[in-house]
């Protein structure tokens, strides 16, 4: 009999409806039979595109042994992360309190009431040498500890609930001043891989808001460090092989320090962000590679991440095709790039450039090779042989079962990639690209927009809504529309939106914008009750601090005072904990920037169609400047201003004039 998870809208949910394990989804009437029978809550947070989700899915939940515990000794919930956001950040705050991390699959014991008293992420199904604690006994051990020491349970209980209500309000209030920009950007240079690029240590993951903040930083200031930065990060993440060589786009981080092997599955959100980097790299450091990364990310999304007759961008595509696959459909044997290739000269070209050994970087399959670029080819000649030996293995590959796309059309997720798509859409001068976003939007407009309860989560479905993140996202894409088509409607939106979330999210007292609307939060358990202030860009970027965009962007826009004061009490909210985030709080510093600092607005009139004023719109929205806006207004005659703060230049009436003032 399939369980309770067989009519909801998640893929991932449904993946788990022939499981025996007796899964409810989140709502009320799993807390109430919790209560009921007494009986502890077992919560799994995960998601579709979530490798050890799935491990976790095959040893434990599909075992008919472990389902008999569980459905003896608990009630048992699974909720997908994507689908509720809200629920996912307020139980990973409580198993990190527990352990120090988290992650997914999220595996947390709860009370009837919902609160946590124990958790972890993954669990093998049997007690192993790495320390980890076997599913089965730590399930005995929950089910005991519930039973016999509920004091014990209860105090534990309590003070995680402290620990998250207080973490959950990421507000810290403080004085924007330039002196922020510079201390958030020496830390960013503390945690800077001088080796490999990036930030950090394994596992390494990409942080685009903070290229884009030292890029605009160094073009402010000239300091060569900062373009270096952002210059051997962007190239060691196009090298390595958590780029995908083949068919574009990245995966979503690297397991290692040298960006060589990645967590296989790719995420909207990630490749929408890394776009918006790469094609500011591109237009400010002129670096070619970059404009081939950008065309990589764009082929794959039109090709896999979208639905251009319906007008949406999918969420995610998945790292692995079952259980016990580890990547396969994305690597490869020197045996199956022969076979592919059939020509010996293209398979030493590939082997050569690409480092496929007989010994790959796979440990589970040791003769698989990830792609990354080692060196260049070894000659001129070389070059046509590797780009045709490339789109050989690409139909080669698509010959492979290919891994699980989910179609679910996320609000956020669909704003920050036609966003990504109209920045492209300039810059690469793609007009297709702007036609899928326009369209993306407008249908984000039309059949997720409600004047009284704001953005729905899902694109055609009322329920889940109310969160911050939807909303703000597509403010900032409207913006976007606004600038690339100077089509007034796309600024009502956004203010429309804006003005909504000033009515439901926004915190009067003290400012910032809390993630969820209150009707939301008066339901389900304790947790969800507490509002969150989030400013950290963990995973996707900051509602808070993309608000602080969105409002600098309102100001610089309009002219409209009110926006100005609303920056200014935002950013004041969180400008305690600007510096201090650094690498985590970019999106954050961004918005400093641009309060601090004085914009750019380029306001180009003229006829619409084709002549001098579309080209000088277009050459606006492609130029890289930090902090710029661009205003499109229909005249007789083509003509454009460049003002720098309250500084203005003469009109100017030609493409070449409008650059040498851009530049």
């Amino acid at each position: 009999m399939p369980n309770l998870l067989a009519t909801e809208p998640s893929a991932y949910l449904k993946s788990a409806a022939h499981q025996p394990v007796h899964w409810h989804p989140w709502g009320e009437g799993a807390f109430a039979r919790a209560r009921a029978e007494d009986k502890p809550i077992l919560l799994d947070i995960g998601a579709v595109w979530c490798h050890w989700c799935h491990v976790m899915d095959g040893e434990s939940y599909d075992d008919p042994e472990v389902a008999t515990l569980l459905n003896d000794a608990f009630v048992c919930i699974k909720v997908d992360r994507d689908e509720r956001p809200d629920v996912d950040t307020r139980y990973q705050r409580a198993v990190q309190a527990l352990t120090g991390q988290g992650g997914w699959p999220l595996t947390a014991f709860l009370t009837p009431e919902g609160e946590v008293f124990f958790g972890g992420t993954y669990f093998p199904p049997e007690d192993n040498h790495y320390g980890r604690p076997g599913f089965v006994s730590v399930l005995k051990q929950v089910a005991g500890i519930y039973r016999q020491q509920r004091e014990k349970v209860a105090e534990n209980a309590k003070a995680i609930r402290q620990h998250v209500t207080e973490s959950l309000n990421e507000a810290k209030g403080g004085t924007i001043a330039p002196a922020i920009l510079d201390e958030a950007a020496s830390r960013m240079a503390r945690l800077f891989d001088v080796r490999f690029g990036g930030f950090g240590t394994a596992p390494k993951f990409p942080h685009p808001a903070a290229c884009d903040f030292l890029l605009a930083r160094w073009r402010d200031t000239g300091e060569d460090w900062m373009r270096e930065v952002v210059e051997k990060t962007l190239t060691a993440m196009a090298q390595g092989g958590i780029r995908d060589h083949v068919g574009g786009g990245f995966h979503r981080y690297s397991v290692d320090e040298h960006w060589i092997v990645p967590h296989f599955e790719k995420m909207a959100y990630d490749n929408a962000e890394l776009l918006h980097a790469y094609l500011n790299g591109y237009s400010g450091l002129g670096n070619p590679l970059f404009r081939e990364v950008t065309g990589g990310i764009v082929d794959w999304v039109l090709e896999v991440l979208s639905d251009g007759e319906r007008g949406v961008f999918h969420t995610s595509q998945d790292a692995d095709v079952g259980v016990g696959d580890d990547g396969d459909y994305w690597t490869w044997t020197p045996e199956e790039v022969r076979d592919a290739l059939k020509d010996e000269k293209a398979y030493h070209v590939i082997r050569h450039v690409y480092d496929v050994e007989a010994e790959g970087e796979m440990h589970h399959n040791p003769r698989k090779n990830v792609l990354w670029w080692k060196r260049d080819p070894a000659g001129d000649d070389e070059w046509p042989i590797l780009r045709d030996a490339l789109r050989r293995l690409k139909a080669a590959r698509g010959a492979r079962q290919a891994p699980y796309v989910d179609t679910t059309p996320y609000v956020n997720w669909n704003a920050m990639m036609a966003s990504a798509f109209l920045h492209a859409g300039a810059v690469l001068d793609r007009p297709e690209c702007n036609q899928l976003a326009l369209r993306v939007l407008d249908r984000v407009w039309r059949e997720a927009w409600d004047e009284g309860r704001g953005m729905g989560h899902v694109i055609g479905r009322p329920k889940p809504g109310g969160l911050l993140e939807d909303n703000i996202h597509a403010a900032a894409a409207f913006l976007d529309a606004y600038e690339a088509t100077g089509d007034a409607e796309w600024l009502t939106r956004a203010v429309a939106v804006m003005r909504y979330c000033g009515r439901a999210h926004w915190d009067d007292a003290a400012g910032g914008f809390y993630d969820v609307a209150p009707a939301r939060a008066t339901g389900g358990t304790t947790y969800l009750a507490t509002r969150a202030k989030p400013i950290q860009d963990s995973p996707t970027p900051s509602p808070n601090g993309v608000a602080g965009l969105v409002l600098a962007r309102l100001w610089a826009l309009t002219d409209d005072q009110e926006w100005r004061r609303l920056l200014d009490r935002q950013l004041a909210a969180f400008a305690g904990a600007a510096a201090d985030l650094s690498l985590y709080g970019a999106t954050l510093l961004r918005a400093v920037d641009w309060a601090v600092n004085p914009s750019t607005r380029v306001e180009v009139l003229g006829p619409r169609g084709e002549g001098a004023a579309c080209d000088m719109h277009l050459l606006a929205l492609q130029v890289f400047r930090p902090r710029k806006v661009v205003v499109r207004k229909v005249a007789d005659r083509p003509a454009a201003t460049v003002c720098v703060g309250t500084t203005c230049s003469l009109p100017v009436t030609t493409p070449d004039a409008l650059r040498e003032l851009l530049t």
